[in-house]
């Protein structure tokens, strides 16, 4: 029998709660009675038709605080129409990768009509904010009780809610006994192992198993660099000029890693069906504003904004903010020349062993104030951003990233690059390099796991506490569960765990030639980094929402373009060598051509392994 939404009962009293809405403490009884039968009502009729309660019954209500929050979840066959409509891909029995259909659904591994766990928890939640999102307007012209909060027939309401401060959050539940098990085999015991992606995308979507999966494949990765490194660094340690079989080798390494990750993610993205996953129509971004017009292309109404405002914004305010922030950042740099200088001038004229300490010192201070200023660049590039009004979230994430990638390359490497190929202080630049790479390794390591870690485990206990005096007959366990998940921070995605990545990188694949011990280092940070973002994810932030995902997006150009970058300038500082130099010492015109004919081979090659893959897509696609 054909089952259709309409069929579906929405009135259940219990069920498995999977998101919570939090409405502002000040929302009227109208606007809530207004939201909620918007959500339970039936889809012909413009509703979710989602399973929808108060996270307290009236009597609770007079004696708890925390009255406005609400659960929301769905039945098996709401969620499997769901799935249907946002286009999940799974695989058949036939070993196949196809987009899920109710009609078909025994066709499909994994079903049976008495068996609940054919979509992950992560599906589900990613199902629900689907519905939850394209409730849009109809007739209203207003929200009920708030006749500033505007609207307009297709607009969504969700995103009016949240706009209007109405709703102030709205996040999945964890689920402490499957979270419990992902812990298990994750990160809380110790030891050397694959991490466990797939249970990874399982609970928080693909999103965030790439990025996990990106981490660990670029520490091993990492590890024939180290192993390298070590004995290059103990065995020709004060002779820095020894570097061009290294620095041969990172040639190679910096590309062939980046080809053999895109296959690897591939494989992975294939098999969980997101790799051929129709792709959504891209509504456009909460913050987005303008004058109410007809969009040409969809039809619907909704705010329209000029591109060359847009554009006019772009150039004549961002373009020379982040020109001055780039001009900044090369001031501080001579300042921290001007100290270096002022410490290697106290040292040998003492020569004592805190001078000697003391040359690190500069170094230190540096990389410090370069943290600094990334972090403070980042607010401003954020606000400008959005001060800019990009209609999509895609668009806007692009200008962020851009922004933020010019400066913090500047930031980061422009000192190095000053050193190697202006001053030519191999002994300068090995020291900078270790100093900027270990002290930013744990500055990140504080800031981002571990002081947050402390204010949440300090706000547990506090919730705990108050949970614990409660007299009133209550669900203490989801009660506790809802209020502590609140409380935590949101985590506002991959970027900040991406952009350290890619700085590391740079690291690694521009000068670690000349500190082979960069590579080993980086490693020991990968292996603390993986335990310390897991546990971020499990106990510090909210259970973010899956976001399917074919690839890792506009990194993978980014980490192309700094192997590119690293093509360049390790065929510099090869050409710059004395045992290069010593082939040539008549004219540096044969030098140069070398040196250039082999940096153009390398880039070549890569184009031409990348040519036979895009006419295979294409012929297999066909």
């Amino acid at each position: 029998m054909k089952v259709t939404l309409s069929a579906l009962d929405t009135c259940e009293s219990s069920f498995t709660p999977l998101v919570v809405i939090e409405l502002a403490q000040d929302v009227k009884d109208e606007t809530k009675e207004w939201l909620k039968n918007r959500i339970i009502t039936k889809k012909k009729d413009g509703g979710a038709q989602l399973l929808f309660r108060p996270l307290l019954n009236k009597y609770e209500k007079e004696t708890l605080e925390n009255q406005n929050l609400y659960l929301v979840g769905a039945s098996n066959i709401r969620l499997l129409l769901g799935a249907e409509a946002v286009g999940l891909v799974k695989e058949c029995s036939d070993n196949t990768m196809r987009a899920f259909t109710y009609g078909t659904r025994h066709n499909f591994k994994g079903f049976d009509d008495n068996n609940d766990d054919f979509l992950t928890m992560a599906e589900c939640q990613f199902i629900i904010k689907h519905e939850l999102e394209n409730l849009r307007a109809r007739d209203e012209k207003m929200i009920p009780g708030y006749p500033q909060a505007k609207l307009y027939p297709g607009k969504s309401l969700l995103r009016r809610l949240l706009t209007s401060g109405i709703v102030t959050q709205v996040f999945p539940l964890h689920d402490n006994e499957a979270l419990k098990k992902l812990e298990d085999t994750w990160y809380t015991r110790l030891t050397l192992k694959y991490q466990p992606i797939d249970s990874i995308r399982g609970y928080f979507g693909e999103t965030i198993a790439l990025y996990f999966g990106f981490l660990e494949y670029f520490t091993f990765a990492l590890v024939p660099m180290a192993i390298i490194g070590l004995p290059y660094y103990l065995f020709v340690w004060e002779d820095y000029d020894k570097y061009v079989i290294f620095a041969s080798f990172n040639l190679i390494w910096s590309t062939v890693i980046l080809e053999v990750w895109k296959r690897g993610c591939a494989n992975m993205t294939y098999r969980w069906g997101t790799l051929v996953m129709k792709r959504q129509f891209e509504e456009p971004r909460p913050g987005f504003h303008g004058v109410l017009g007809i969009n040409s292309v969809t039809g619907r109404e909704e705010p329209l904004y000029p591109s060359y405002k847009r554009q006019l914004r772009i150039y004549l305010v961002s373009l020379p903010f982040v020109c001055l922030c780039l001009y900044f950042s090369l001031y501080v740099m001579m300042i921290y020349f001007d100290l270096e200088a002022w410490a290697l001038g106290l040292h040998e004229d003492s020569g004592s062993e805190w001078t000697s300490v003391l040359l690190y010192v500069p170094s230190i201070i540096y990389a410090i104030v370069i943290e600094i200023m990334n972090r403070l660049y980042r607010y401003a590039a954020e606000f400008l951003t959005s001060w800019e009004n990009h209609r999509l979230e895609s668009a806007y994430q692009n200008h962020l990233i851009l922004k933020v990638l010019v400066f913090n390359f500047l930031n980061c490497f422009a000192s190095l690059f000053y050193i190697a190929f202006v001053l030519r202080d191999m002994k300068l630049l090995r020291q900078s390099l270790a100093t900027l790479l270990i002290t930013s390794q744990i500055l990140n390591q504080i800031v981002e796991s571990l002081l947050p870690y402390w204010l949440q485990r300090k706000h547990h206990v506090q919730v705990k506490r108050k949970v614990q005096a409660l007299k009133a007959d209550i669900d203490a366990t989801l009660y506790e569960q809802v209020v502590l998940e609140k409380e935590m921070g949101t985590y506002l995605g991959t970027f900040d765990d991406y952009l350290e990545l890619f700085l590391q990188f740079g690291y690694v694949s521009l000068f670690s030639c000349v500190y082979p011990l960069a590579a080993a280092f980086a490693v020991l940070n990968n292996f603390t980094e993986v335990n310390s973002d897991a546990l971020k994810m499990c106990r510090v932030f909210k259970r973010p929402f899956s976001e399917p995902s074919a690839s890792i997006g506009v990194w993978q150009l980014a980490f192309e373009t700094m192997s590119v970058i690293s093509v360049v300038t390790n065929c510099a500082l090869i050409g710059m060598s004395p045992q290069v130099n010593a082939l040539f010492p008549e004219s540096k015109t044969d030098l140069i051509l070398i040196v250039v004919a082999v940096e153009q081979m390398k880039l070549v090659a890569e184009d031409l392994k990348e040519e036979p893959r895009e006419e295979g897509g294409k012929e297999k696609v066909a």
